[in-house]
C-alpha cells in the first residue's frame, strides 16, 4: 500500500516502514563517520543496555554506542506491531533497521520488544548478558511511556502533563496549519501527580539497577544515565513545575539512591539534562512547539543546531567518555548538562524577543515551523531524503 502521514490533533498515526528503516540508517551512517574523528582509543562503552531503545534520544543512544563505538548493545522497547492495513510503531521498523545494519558489520545487538517496566524485560536483560558473555558497563535509561503497569499489583498508571496548584494558559502553534492559538490546561489533581511520577520518575530505573547488580551483570565502574529536560522559565508552569517536573525530580532522587546504594563497585547514576528537540509527543505538549521551533531558527543561524544524535555524539564522546580522567563534568546539582548551548544567554535573549513579537503573519520569518515539522514526520519514517513514496510498500518491511 501506499502511505501518507495520518495526523490526528497533531499526533500522528502512522508510520512508514521504508521511511523509518532509512533514517536509521541515515543516522547510523553518521555516528560511523564520527568514529572517524575519534580514531582509536581504548576509552568508550563495551556493552550497553538501552531500556527504551527505539526512538529519539534512546535510540541514538544505541547507535552512538555501537556504530561509534562498536559496543555490545541490548535494546528493549515494547512495539506496536503491523497489523492488517494499520502500520507497526516508528520504533518497530527502526528497531529491525538496526538489528539488521548491526548484523551486516558484525556487532552484537539483541533486541526484546518487551514492556520495560515488566520483571520480564528485566529477566531478558539479564539473560542476553550472560548469554553474550558480558557485564554491561553503561546502562541508559530513555523510557517516554504515556503509561506504566506495575509488574506486582498489575495496576495500570496514567501519566498527565498538567501544571499544580492552578491553571495554565500559553500561546501554541499548531505544526501542520501554521495557526496560533491559546492552549490551556487545568490543574492536576493530587492522584493525577502521583501517577504521574509512578510512570516517569525514578522507581523503575532503581528496580532495573537493583536487579542487574544483584544478578551480577554490572561491570567494575559501570555507569548509568537517565534523560531529563529542564528548558526556559516560561515552560516551567507546565514542565518543571507541572507533574512533568515532579516525576523529573523523582529521577534525580533515583540517581542519588542508586549510586549511593549500589555504587560500592563504582556504579555512578546520573542524569544528563538534554537540549529541546522534535519527539513523537513534542507537538502536543502546550507552548513547546512554538518555543522549540523558535529555538531551531535561532540556534541554526547561529550554527549550533543540535537534533539526538547530535547530543548523543557529544554526551559520549565529550562527557562519559572524554580524552583524559577526572570526574564526570557535573553542574551543583550533580546533573551532566547538554543543553548548555540551548540556554546561552544570548541565545535565550533572542527567543524570548522572538516569541514576544510573534504572530501568524511572521511565523516563518521567526521560527522554524517547517523544520519542526520535518522532524516530527521524519520522526514516523515520513519526508525522509532518499526514500520514494510514491510506491506501495509492504508493512512488514
Amino acid at each position: 500500500m501506499i502511505l501518507v502521514p495520518m495526523i490526528r490533533n497533531n499526533i500522528c498515526m502512522n508510520a512508514h516502514p521504508l521511511g523509518c528503516a532509512r533514517e536509521a540508517n541515515l543516522q547510523a551512517a553518521r555516528a560511523e563517520a564520527f568514529a572517524l574523528k575519534l580514531g582509536k582509543s581504548d576509552k568508550g562503552p563495551k556493552a550497553v543496555l538501552v531500556i527504551g531503545c527505539s526512538t529519539g534520544y534512546g535510540l541514538a543512544s544505541r547507535l552512538t554506542a555501537a556504530f561509534a563505538y562498536r559496543a555490545a548493545t541490548v535494546g528493549i522497547s515494547l512495539e506496536r506491531t503491523p497489523r492488517g492495513t494499520k502500520t507497526g510503531s516508528p520504533g518497530w521498523y527502526a528497531n529491525r533497521a538496526f538489528d539488521t545494519a548491526a548484523a551486516e558489520k558484525g556487532i552484537f545487538a539483541r533486541t526484546f520488544d518487551l514492556d520495560a517496566f515488566s520483571h520480564a524485560a528485566k529477566d531478558r536483560a539479564v539473560e542476553a548478558a550472560r548469554e553474550g558473555g558480558f557485564s554491561y558497563d553503561l546502562i541508559i535509561y530513555s523510557l517516554a511511556s504515556p503509561v506504566r503497569v506495575d509488574p506486582d499489583t498489575g495496576y495500570l498508571y496514567r501519566s498527565v502533563i498538567k501544571p499544580i496548584g492552578s491553571g495554565f494558559s500559553g500561546k501554541t502553534v499548531d505544526v501542520f496549519t501554521g495557526r496560533l492559538n491559546e492552549a490551556h490546561a487545568e490543574p492536576a489533581e493530587p492522584s493525577e501527580i502521583e501517577e504521574t511520577v509512578k510512570v516517569m520518575g525514578g522507581e523503575d530505573w532503581e528496580l532495573w539497577m537493583t536487579k542487574l547488580a544483584l544478578s551480577g551483570v554490572l561491570a567494575p565502574g559501570a555507569l548509568s544515565v537517565a534523560y531529563s529536560y529542564v528548558g526556559p522559565a516560561l515552560s516551567w508552569p507546565i514542565y518543571r513545575y507541572g507533574t512533568i517536573g515532579k516525576a523529573k525530580e523523582d529521577l534525580e532522587r533515583a540517581a542519588r539512591v542508586i549510586s549511593a546504594g549500589l555504587g560500592t563497585s563504582g556504579l555512578q547514576a546520573c542524569i544528563s539534562v538534554n537540549k529541546a528537540v522534535v519527539t513523537r509527543a513534542s507537538s502536543v505538549i502546550p507552548v513547546i512547539p512554538l518555543y522549540v521551533s523558535t529555538l531551531f531558527k535561532v540556534m541554526k543561524e547561529r550554527c549550533l543546531h543540535e537534533d539526538c544524535m547530535d547530543q548523543m555524539l557529544r554526551l559520549f564522546s565529550e562527557r562519559l567518555y572524554r580524552p583524559g580522567s577526572g570526574p564526570l563534568p557535573l553542574d551543583d546539582g550533580g546533573r551532566i548538562r547538554l543543553d548548555d548551548l540551548e540556554m546561552e544567554a544570548a541565545v535565550q535573549n533572542e527567543v524570548a524577543s522572538r516569541l514576544s513579537r510573534l504572530d501568524e503573519s511572521n511565523l516563518r520569518e521567526l521560527a522554524d515551523i517547517d523544520g519542526f515539522r520535518q522532524d516530527f514526520l521524519r520522526a514516523h519514517g515520513f519526508e525522509v531524503p532518499g526514500v520514494d513514496y510514491s510506491v506501495e510498500v509492504d508493512l512488514l518491511t
